[in-house]
């Protein structure tokens, strides 16, 4: 599971980026840099793929960067947007539970080893 592709905004430094204003955090999951995807496409990716490892069954361990983790977490929510509303920390462990019926638990965000 690939992270969003940032398109000409690829290692640009963050200072260099354009300013968009505020934006709803819809507004923000839909916008695409240019040549690259926007949030929804990654969830959009990103959802299918999870639904089918869920469908199999059993644990899985996906080593993912952020953008894949906040379109899990969304998945989870039930809204893809929502996703964007975690800081997701460096090295660390997200778990969700895929329950009957497609509905997903959260049961850690966050965690670090100590």
């Amino acid at each position: 599971m690939w992270e969003q592709d940032f398109g000409a905004w690829e290692d640009t430094p963050f200072s260099d980026l354009p300013d968009l204003g505020p934006l709803s955090a819809a507004d923000l999951a839909g916008h695409r840099p240019p040549q690259g995807e926007s949030f929804l496409d990654v969830y959009e990716r990103v959802t299918p793929a999870l639904q089918e490892l869920a469908a199999d069954g059993g644990k899985v361990a996906i080593v993912a960067h952020a953008g894949v983790i906040r379109a899990a977490l969304g998945l989870a929510l039930g809204h893809a947007a929502q996703g964007l509303a975690f800081q997701i920390a460096p090295l660390s462990l997200t778990s969700l539970i895929a329950l009957p019926g497609g509905v997903w638990s959260i049961s850690g965000v966050n965690r670090m080893r100590r």
